[in-house]
């Protein structure tokens, strides 16, 4: 199987055994909010339920991702992953509005919730099993460098801070302080606004084609190459693991164009193997300008 395929296969099977752990997380904090009255528990249950929402328009980016450059995509497709990757970022949005209003509602209503010691075992059970999906998630991203798994499990990071907020929320409670129950909630959307704001704005780095790999270090490769005077333009755009990059590159005027053409694949060859994330570099040849000659 090739590289490609074979890393979109495993970033699949991550996103697959996730999907079904955030489920279980989900319905388990539902029903428990939905028995103890527990605005925080409840809230905390669609916040997980949101981590499965967005697995699955995660393996949707990411099917569509994986196909190949066509005559529509010359690039090919993998902007689609960064568009599934701003796609979490607008559940988490959907998210800070719904647990606000019914926190607000409840400070408004009033009301106590019913603390039990079955509440703090599936809160500390679902917190357990978060961890393990964020340590997992993480290490599965830096190994494939997919900033979808990285996204996601910023998502499910947020969703471990949230759970901590309602166990403190629960102990408030339990206390005679059921006023920390919609403040616990309040603090959930403090928590998910900043895991949305990250991954929007990394989502956006790429979409709006923020440079990747500096020109700095470009350059310094590029001029240590036989024969080169010099390089401008330098421009890198793409996902940190699939960087295109262009660039002009210096020769003396009077080079043969056989010759010329060698050093630019020379150059290309360097690049990408001083940076295997670079998919292709495209790579300009032209006499330096008169000031330098």
């Amino acid at each position: 199987m090739p590289r490609t395929e074979s890393r979109y296969s495993e970033v699949r099977h991550v996103l697959l055994r996730i999907l079904f752990l955030n489920l279980v997380v989900a319905l388990a904090k539902i029903v428990f909010g939905q028995i103890s009255g527990s605005i925080s528990i409840l809230s905390d249950g669609f916040h997980s339920l949101t981590d499965g929402a967005s697995n699955v328009v995660a393996l949707v980016g990411l099917r569509l991702a994986q196909k190949p450059p066509d005559a529509n995509h010359p690039y090919g497709h993998r902007k689609f992953e960064t568009l599934a990757a701003g796609g979490i970022a607008l559940f988490l949005l959907l998210v800070v509005v719904e647990v606000a209003q019914a926190a607000l509602a409840r400070f408004r209503s009033g009301g106590a919730p019913s603390v039990t010691a079955s509440s703090f075992g599936i809160m500390l059970a679902t917190v357990a099993i978060n961890i393990a999906v964020v340590r997992s998630e993480r290490n599965a991203a830096k190994r494939l460098s997919s900033e979808l798994l990285l996204a996601d499990a910023r998502h499910t990071q947020s969703d471990v801070l949230t759970s901590m907020a309602v166990l403190a929320a629960l102990v408030g409670s339990a206390y005679g302080f059921p006023m920390l129950d919609p403040l616990a909630a309040l603090v959930i959307v403090g928590f998910i606004g900043h895991a949305g704001f990250a991954i929007a704005r990394d989502a956006a780095r790429i979409l709006s084609d923020q440079t990747v790999i500096s020109e700095e270090d470009i350059s310094r490769v590029v001029q240590s190459v036989p024969n080169v005077l010099g390089c401008h333009h330098i421009r890198s755009r793409g996902a940190a693991d699939h960087v295109f990059l262009d660039l002009h590159v210096w020769l003396d005027g009077a080079t043969p164009l056989t010759e010329a053409h060698a050093v630019s694949h020379a150059v290309k060859d360097l690049l990408m193997e001083r940076y295997p994330q670079i998919a292709d570099a495209i790579i300009h040849i032209e006499p330096p300008p008169k000031e330098l000659r």
